[in-house]
């Protein structure tokens, strides 16, 4: 494997030219050259097009970008989690939506650990497309996510259903937007076209929650969260106020499969099923 091959490269397509690589890369130019051209050789494709402002890439090039940036991030897990902890037969590496992580992602890594502990445990926060092309690119095992993808070698269960709802703390304005992701946002549009464009946003549902708390406001949840909060009469629902769909999804990478990813998935399911409730535990002024 001749990674230098794709950091040369990579390093050409960010730079704009031979010249800039080779003195980022500190090497020559004459290298420079002789990578591209043994590159172009195993591809059987031209990369680049150079000229007096530098060098750009064909379209066979654009096309390799994506391959090359993915080959790069493969590299740089494999230095990163080589060796494997001393003791440890593997590492499972799994992820979650930045929503997800705390608690239901806490509360499965301390599972994994008092009942799988021959493996070490990995875990990374992260948006859910990120996540995904983890998972793709085999960096991840596993992936909790509300919205997933169904592509080739993904395997997608559905672990909860749940429902977004408009609450509001004191008064209903200000409206808060949280941006749930594209499906919602498509959903929210078509039933509120007077809130498309609300003067308070977040992408990150546990801050936008913290901010209503403090400045009052309304805006959509998830119904486990705020439930205890409607329970205390900290928050009321906004009536008749439409519900959307959100549930959760377990997905991972049918090749990565082994039974002790599954005894994983095993304890998860138990978790959920046997405690219903675990999102209301999470205060998040804490």
């Amino acid at each position: 494997m001749d990674i230098d091959l794709t950091r040369t490269f990579l390093a050409i397509a960010r730079h704009g030219s031979f010249i800039a690589a080779a003195e980022r890369l500190h090497i020559t130019q004459t290298a420079i050259t002789a990578r591209i051209q043994k590159l172009e050789s195993h591809l059987n494709s031209t990369l680049f097009v150079r000229n007096r402002a530098g060098a750009r890439l064909t379209p066979d090039g654009e096309a390799f970008l994506v391959y090359a940036n993915q080959m790069q991030q493969t590299w740089e897990a494999a230095q990163r989690n080589l060796p494997l902890p001393e003791g440890f037969d593997r590492v499972l590496r799994i992820g979650a939506d930045v929503s997800l992580c705390n608690p239901l992602m806490l509360h499965w890594v301390g599972l994994m650990r008092r009942h799988i502990d021959q493996h070490a445990v990995h875990a990374e926060v992260h948006d859910a497309a990120y996540l995904l092309r983890q998972l793709e690119i085999g960096a991840l095992d596993a992936a909790l996510v509300y919205q997933p993808h169904y592509w080739p070698g993904l395997q997608v269960e559905q672990l909860l259903e749940e429902k977004l709802i408009m609450v509001q703390v004191r008064d209903r304005d200000p409206y808060v937007y949280i941006d749930w992701g594209e499906a919602f946002r498509q959903q929210h549009d078509r039933a509120w076209p007077e809130l498309t464009r609300p003067s308070v946003s977040f992408n990150l549902g546990p801050l936008a929650l913290q901010y209503l708390l403090e400045n009052g406001g309304s805006g959509y949840f998830r119904t486990r969260v705020v439930q205890s909060y409607l329970d205390k009469g900290v928050m009321t629902r906004v009536p008749r106020a439409p519900e959307f769909s959100y549930p959760t999804y377990l997905v991972y990478a049918r090749e990565r499969d082994c039974p002790a990813l599954q005894d994983a998935f095993a304890l998860l399911r138990a978790f959920l099923r046997d405690d219903p409730d675990w999102s209301q535990r999470w205060d998040p002024a804490l």
